[in-house]
């Protein structure tokens, strides 16, 4: 669901969001990211649960998939 403006396209996420989820997929914990990131665990559960909402999903797991599905993530 990447939006397209002009001939930029434009990401339902913001680049942190992208950022803790691209971690997510390298199976890292939420404890690992705010460590990376140096930021609070609350912090990085905020994030999800933004993306997660931005979704309308129920989980990480959905976000992920659906992440995977619309381009926004990658598994390199």
């Amino acid at each position: 669901m990447a939006l397209y403006d002009g001939n930029q396209q434009r990401s339902i996420l913001t680049s942190r969001e992208r950022q803790i989820f691209q971690l997510l997929v390298e199976d890292n914990s939420t404890k690992d990211i705010s460590i990376q990131l140096s930021i609070s665990e609350k912090t990085v559960r905020n994030h999800i649960s933004n993306t997660i909402q931005k979704l309308g999903v129920s989980g990480r797991s959905q976000a992920i998939v659906e992440l995977l599905r619309l381009g926004e993530l990658s598994l390199n």
